[in-house]
């Protein structure tokens, strides 16, 4: 009888046909395509913080933008706290429950 290996469900930092969110099925290990993965959400954070300290400045009380300016930082900001929220969710689904023992105290 064989026995088929445990599977993860990772959600990917990039989305599949449609728009839709993109999933990896594993056995755990690091596949070239789960480090990849790894090496995307690493940047996606990094770019976030970048466009950070750029809103930042822009965004002071004696500050005149002009509306392409407010809607260029806003699509910026938007779009890296969706792949950061993403990045969150993904890493978040990885970490695996606590168990009973963990939450006894002394």
């Amino acid at each position: 009888m064989s026995h088929w290996p445990a599977t993860h469900i990772r959600l990917l930092p990039w989305t599949g046909p449609e728009g839709k969110p993109a999933h990896l099925v594993t056995d755990g290990t690091a596949t070239p395509l789960a480090l990849l993965a790894d090496t995307v959400e690493n940047q996606q954070i990094e770019t976030a913080a970048v466009i950070l300290g750029l809103a930042r400045p822009m965004l002071g009380e004696d500050r005149d933008l002009t509306v392409g300016e407010l809607r260029f930082i806003t699509r910026r900001l938007y779009e890296s706290l969706t792949e950061v929220l993403n990045v969150a969710e993904s890493r978040g689904q990885r970490i695996p429950p606590y168990s009973e023992e963990d939450g006894k105290t002394g």
